[in-house]
């Protein structure tokens, strides 16, 4: 036991408690680098776009990892901006007005898309309305995704940020520059406040993020079958 245990006992119990939640951290994290991938997956085969896959770098910091799935989230939406825009380009303005109106039938609108990305494409798939007018026709983008984005920009920049993703460092790194058990403790402290409070809003953020991408991939797997 380190000088500092018996000077403060609660400090291993607090270390332990803070690997759990960096471990939480990581398991929220890596489930998004995986929905995010199998969005872009889906972009990329009926859409037409080129969205690259990412993976979690095990050697590198919570905010290079951060920065990896925010330019990715970044990417998709700047496509689903694009998509948009070329909806508004070729089509009549009260057609384009269509796939924006919630009193509008959906079978409607995905037939309006369909047509666009024909032409856009020279050749669409046949599910290449359905996933447009998921994503430009809810609040997917504009809510679910940017909340998301907005909270992973907030944990790199936090305290958590330069903290390693590899687990087996994380007490070590922590530890080893403080000198008294006080400023330890301190930190482990401010470190346990810190996850708690982005892991509440960011385990929320990604079970939405996550619900709706199933929602446009089953559909997807559906048509399919």
């Amino acid at each position: 036991m380190v000088l500092s245990d018996l000077l403060y006992p609660d400090n291993p119990r607090r270390r332990q408690e803070l690997i759990h939640l960096h471990q939480e951290l990581l398991d929220c994290m890596s489930t998004n680098f995986h929905a995010t991938n199998e969005l872009a997956g889906v972009l990329n085969e009926h859409l037409g776009c080129t969205i690259p896959r990412i993976k979690i770098r095990e050697s590198s910091t919570i905010k290079e990892n951060c920065d990896i799935i925010i330019q990715a989230m970044s990417e998709i939406q700047h496509q689903v901006q694009k998509i948009d825009s070329d909806m508004k380009e070729k089509l009549e303005p009260v057609l384009y007005q269509k796939l924006h109106d919630i009193r509008e039938p959906e079978l409607e609108k995905i037939a309006i898309a369909h047509r666009v990305f024909s032409v856009v494409l020279g050749e669409a798939t046949s599910t290449a309305g359905i996933v447009a007018i998921k994503l430009i026709g809810s609040n997917f983008i504009t809510l679910t995704l940017g909340k998301l984005v907005s909270l992973l920009a907030q944990i790199g920049a936090s305290v958590l940020g330069g903290i390693s993703i590899a687990i087996l460092g994380l007490g070590i790194e922590m530890i080893l520059h403080a000198i008294l058990g006080a400023v330890e403790r301190n930190e482990l402290l401010a470190a346990v406040r810190s996850y708690e409070e982005h892991l509440a809003q960011f385990r929320a953020a990604s079970e939405k993020y996550q619900r709706a991408i199933h929602e446009v991939t089953s559909l997807v797997r559906h048509r399919a079958q």
